[in-house]
């Protein structure tokens, strides 16, 4: 049976006059040549009037976008070599300012140490001057007791060892021998 249909096929094949695709059939070639001229029109009539102005302009859009991003890359840059530049030379003010005043707060600083300095050296020239008045005050009074503490004993050694003591004699030895 399979022979019988592929035997059937090929006599209905024969009959149309050509065996194979009808794409390949030469008395069809006209009329094929017609439609894909006539499709290739078509085609590049669609693409010259619609697709292609349409990618031309994105294209442009994006070009346009593009350049003018550059330019505001640029104009950007040069802001900010701008913005640096005044950075830089405020900080070098800033630094300059901040030198001058630690400059001044030490000049400052020293003037009041070296007032401190005097004050204190005047002070203690003061309390040292009043404290040798009050040294040698109590030197003399000590030298004036001691003269008196050192007769009160002679005259009382004396007395111990059995004689009677001068007065005048006691005071004149004393006065000897704390003179020197």
């Amino acid at each position: 049976m399979a022979t019988e249909a592929i035997e059937a096929g090929a006599h209905a094949a024969g009959e149309s006059g050509s065996a194979g695709m009808p794409q390949l059939d030469f008395s069809t070639f006209a009329n094929q040549i017609f439609w894909l001229l006539l499709a290739l029109v078509a085609l590049w009539w669609v693409m010259s009037r619609i697709a292609l102005p349409r990618i031309g302009s994105v294209l442009a859009e994006r070009s346009g976008t593009i350049t003018n991003d550059l330019a505001a890359a640029e104009e950007l840059s040069l802001k900010v070599k701008e913005a640096e530049a005044a950075y830089t030379k405020a900080l070098a003010e800033a630094r300059v300012e901040a030198n001058r005043i630690v400059g001044e707060a030490r000049d400052a600083i020293k003037a009041d140490l070296a007032e401190a300095t005097a004050r204190a050296d005047a002070e203690i020239a003061e309390k040292t001057a009043e404290s040798e008045k009050q040294i040698a005050a109590i030197r003399a009074s000590a030298a004036g007791s001691i003269s008196e503490v050192a007769k009160a004993t002679a005259t009382e050694i004396v007395a111990i060892l059995g004689a009677e003591a001068d007065a005048k004699t006691v005071e004149a030895l004393v006065d000897a021998r704390v003179k020197g």
